[in-house]
């Protein structure tokens, strides 16, 4: 760090440091009432997820007052998987209460910007002492004690918050593309239940409700439904297997570890846990076009749908981006040229009946031929090609969006911990900034 930044301890600049409360049993969850946020609800990205709040009545949360949240709180998660992570209470996640595993810091606000705190506490250095520290005990975990001892820089309170300023604006764009790529999926979800579950457009012809397609797209489907092993789908449609609607499918390989020239190349290796991502941009590790060549890896085309086969993630879908080889626990869809959206979208919304077909005792796993052999309502040719023709641009945009978030946040990763450290005057990062928006 920059020996022109000095650096002071946490509690220098805060009220208070406390930790939630966990409510007795007596003192039960509730569907609807104050939210209630653990240390799973902080995300990575150093936001909270509001989809994984839990919530306890106004009764519980008056009694667990020490732990009740207000705006400009920072949060610390202080044990297990979550540890170190930070983010930032905002008005509309109030009223709110947290659990104790949770760190509550409150800043005296004439001193510390609550961002520039949470960016402090999330830059790479902070974040490797927490770790190592943490290594120490035998359970991961950090105290009030700990928390208090963290060092951050000892900046003017303006300095602070356009420092923060800067890395916000940066997040604030990553969350606006995030936000428009799942209103993108929900629409082209929307559309692929109106078409190929609902069947909206035969009902249309058959004059039971009015028609929402343009007449020439409209005329592909027809006008009745009949009797299928899947129940009633449109009159001309098939039920059939997944792989009908692919080029073919495959299953993944692993070169040899212990072949240096196998390893560290150019060509993407997917693992089967980041098929939790829906779009994958790229992947951690690579092999060289060697070891796909005496492997039984294989490279799938970008638009490839993936599926998860093994353990925790069997029944997890995603999309390549680009080309890539995976991991055995992987299988590739290889779609056909007008079948790319269909193919990924369907198996999305398939992915519980995916995984409910997973077998094995202590591990659960589902393989090639389960998935190929997946059984779907399969629409004409012409529809096919009509429902890529609506979404397959919407596809891409969601792929394009995730690439420029993707940008923006190795540009704040490679800035956070140089404007903190000092060692990036903020004049150079608001050019760097302006240079990919």
């Amino acid at each position: 760090m920059s020996s022109e930044t000095g650096f002071i301890p946490l509690r220098n600049v805060s009220l208070r440091i406390t930790k939630g409360t966990t409510p007795t049993k007596e003192q039960g969850f509730k569907e609807k009432g104050i939210n209630y946020i653990k240390s799973e609800c902080i995300t990575p990205d150093g936001n909270i997820d509001t989809s994984k709040f839990t919530h306890i009545d106004i009764e519980t949360h008056k009694k667990l007052a020490r732990s009740q949240l207000v705006e400009g709180n920072v949060l610390f998660s202080m044990a297990g998987i979550y540890l170190g992570k930070s983010a930032v209470v905002l008005s509309e996640h109030l009223p709110a209460n947290t659990n104790q595993a949770v760190g509550i810091i409150t800043l005296d606000r004439e001193k510390a910007d609550p961002y520039f705190v949470h960016y402090a506490i999330q830059s790479p250095a902070t974040r490797s002492w927490v770790l190592r520290s943490a290594a120490q005990s035998a359970q991961p975990n950090f105290n009030l004690q700990e928390i208090g001892d963290l060092k951050i820089p000892a900046l003017s309170l303006k300095s602070q918050k356009e420092i923060a300023g800067v890395l916000k604006n940066l997040d604030d764009r990553i969350a606006l593309l995030r936000e428009t790529n799942a209103t993108l999926e929900a629409i082209a979800q929307a559309l692929f239940k109106s078409w190929f579950v609902d069947f909206d457009p035969v009902h249309a012809n058959a004059g039971t409700q009015a028609p929402s397609l343009p007449a020439e797209i409209q005329a592909l489907f027809p006008s009745r439904l009949v009797e299928s092993p899947q129940g009633l789908i449109p009159e001309g449609w098939e039920v059939g297997a997944i792989k009908r609607c692919c080029e073919r499918v495959e299953s993944g390989g692993t070169p040899k570890r212990s072949v240096a020239t196998y390893w560290d190349g150019d060509v993407s290796w997917l693992s089967s846990g980041e098929v939790r991502n829906a779009i994958v941009l790229d992947t951690k590790e690579k092999i060289t076009a060697l070891g796909v060549a005496e492997s039984s890896a294989k490279l799938w085309p970008a638009g490839t749908t993936v599926v998860a086969m093994y353990g925790a993630t069997a029944g997890e879908v995603c999309i390549l981006a680009k080309p890539s080889t995976a991991n055995q626990a992987c299988c590739g869809l290889i779609p056909k040229t007008h079948t790319k959206s269909f193919v990924f979208f369907c198996i999305r919304r398939e992915r519980e009946k995916l995984a409910s077909k997973s077998s094995g005792s202590a591990q659960q796993n589902l393989n090639k031929g389960l998935v190929e052999s997946h059984e779907i309502v399969i629409p004409p040719k012409q529809v096919l090609a009509e429902f890529e023709n609506s979404i397959g641009s919407m596809l891409e945009g969601w792929i394009e969006n995730e690439k420029k978030a993707e940008t923006l946040a190795n540009l704040r990763d490679t800035l956070l911990p140089r404007l903190i450290s000092g060692q990036l005057r903020l004049p150079e990062a608001e050019a760097a900034l302006a240079e990919v928006i």
